[in-house]
This record gives C-alpha cells, structure tokens and sequence, in this order.
C-alpha cells in the first residue's frame, strides 16, 4: 500500500510517499480503508522528534470504509471515524491508504456528506465538544473565551458553541483575521497584545469560561480574565512547549477559578468514551449546513510535506484535510 513514512527526525522534507506492507487486523482492532485524514500540529511535533519515539507512518485521525472489524461491531464497508488511540504515536497511524485501530477509537456514522468534510471532524469536534460541555460545563447564555481561536480546534469550538447559544469572544494575533472569525459567529474579537483583562474591559464583564489553545505562555493570563467560579481549559500549545516558568497558584491563580486541561490523546479510554460524544449529530448538522465545516485547503496525499510547511508558518488559518 501507499503510505508516508519519515526518514528521520527533521523538517518536512523528510517526508516522502512510499510503498508498504499492509497492516492486517488483530485482535480489538478494526483494519480501515482511508479515504481522507485530517491534519494537525502535533503531527508537525511528532515528525520533529520532540514527541520521542514515535510510530514511522503519521496521522492521529482518518475518515473511510471498515475493511474488517476483529470485534464483529462494524460490518464490511460501513462508514467510520477513527482518532487517537495511539495512532501516530504508538501505531502507525492514518498517513496510508489503510489504518489499522483499536475498536475503541472507531465510530461509525451514516451520511452522503463528502469526505473531505468528514475528515474535518473527528479530532478537531470531539475535542471541542468535549472542553466545550464537560471541562467547562457551557450554558446558553454564557461568555465563552477561546483564545487561538483561528486554529482548527479554536474555528470548531466557536462553532459549537454558537450552536449552543453562547456569547464568544475569539482572540487572534492579527487584526486580518477578524472577518473570519465574526463569521464563525463570534461576537467580539480581541487582538490586543497585553493582558487580556484589559482588553476585555470595553466589552463588559469577565467571562464564565475560557478555551485557552495557546497554553502555558497565556494560562495565566486566562484565569485573570474569568470571573469566579468560572472555568478555564487548558487544551492547545499553539503557542509551543515550554512550561509555565515560576508558576506559584498560591499567588497568581484567582480564587474560585476552575482549571483543568484536556487533552485528546484520552479518548478511547473508559474515562473518555467516544460514545460520550454525539458524533452522529455532529455529522448532521454539518451536512445539513448548520456548522461551518469547511477544510481551509484540501491536499493531495504528495502534497502533505508542503502542508506540513504551511502549518508550521501558521499559514492553515483552519483544517487541513488530505484526500488520499
């Protein structure tokens, strides 16, 4: 099969488009036929080896036809999602033409929407829906923060949360964004490069909760802006590894304030079911229009390495998505 593999740890170039072994199914597992795949930056940090040893064919997300399923829950041929479950990581992941998955991270769904939008769901929706109504509790009616919120995961929590009946507030770095992200349905924009509590001043009162994508370097900064007993997740590092340096929460996190993080390499686990996650309804409202599932490029499946430049230059400005 076709499959794209890395060289060595390093820059884009290292990846190239190769002839392998197909996987075979095994025991737990469900062998997928990948029709499309979804792109994201920690694929970008696991080609660079600051993941350590990670599997040699990429890709932690795909849309396809079931092959065989060794559990007997999927029929040949029916449409799925898959994501996480080590793909990527532990496993070779959705860089081929088939993947093979643990039964746990496969949901299977029913619809005639193109795979191109399909493969724009899995990661990026799950994982807002689930910071969106299980770390932050979301209600209608509430503020909801989300800062980085032109990355995919940002464009698909502001979505869903709109949805939902929230007042979103989306932050960016450049001014030139702002059309986009009012018409995802935010409300307010904030561009402003000091604290954010300040900025939020002429809009009114703190918010009720706050997706902070960007991580570490702005955590803190987020706390400050919500007010008490609201809640801020913490599930991106859009803006890079590093940890927070001298964190003291006796003396910088406001009293009150919920903090918790999320991130989606749970899922498939007994505290992260994917059953939890509507998937279906998700599937549906976006076929029907009513979210704005749109990938921002669609590549060919030679065409990754360029993408994976692009995602580095923080050029996407929304999902990625390979057709293979």
């Amino acid at each position: 099969m076709k499959a794209i593999t890395r060289k060595q740890f390093g820059g884009p170039e290292m990846l190239e488009v190769v002839e392998v072994v197909a996987p075979t199914v095994q025991p737990g597992t469900v062998m997928i036929e990948v029709r499309a795949f979804g792109l994201n930056r920690a694929e970008l940090y696991m080609r660079g080896g600051e993941w350590g040893n990670v599997a040699e064919i990429s890709g932690i997300e795909c849309v396809g036809r079931v092959i065989a399923d060794a559990t007997n829950r999927l029929s040949p041929g029916q449409t799925v999602m898959a994501l996480m479950g080590g793909m990527g990581r532990t496993i070779n992941g959705s860089y081929a033409d088939y993947t093979v998955v643990p039964a746990s991270n496969v949901i299977p769904i029913e619809t005639s929407a193109p795979w191109e939008v399909l493969a724009a769901l899995p990661e990026t929706y799950a994982t807002a829906w689930t910071c969106l109504h299980r770390n932050l509790e979301l209600k209608a009616g509430q503020r909801l923060l989300v800062r980085g919120g032109t990355s995919s995961l940002g464009q698909a929590a502001i979505d869903l949360a709109v949805q939902l009946g929230a007042e979103v507030i989306a932050t960016t770095r450049s001014a030139e964004r702002t059309p986009l992200l009012h018409g995802l349905g935010a409300q307010h924009v904030v561009t402003a490069d000091g604290a954010l509590v300040d900025a939020l001043t002429p809009i009114g009162r703190k918010v009720d909760a706050v997706l902070d994508l960007i991580g570490n370097s702005t955590i803190v900064d987020s706390m400050r802006a919500t007010r008490r007993g609201g809640r801020v997740c913490l599930a991106g590092f859009l803006g890079g590894l590093a940890p927070v340096v001298d964190f003291n929460p006796l003396s910088q996190m406001p009293s009150g304030v919920h903090l918790s993080f999320f991130g989606s390499f749970n899922f498939g686990s007994d505290d992260f079911s994917l059953s939890d996650i509507p998937m279906q309804q998700i599937v549906n409202l976006a076929a029907e229009g009513k979210l704005r599932v749109h990938p921002s490029r669609i590549f060919t499946f030679s065409e990754v390495a360029h993408a994976h430049q692009l995602m580095e230059r923080n050029e996407a400005q929304g999902k990625f998505v390979v057709l293979t």
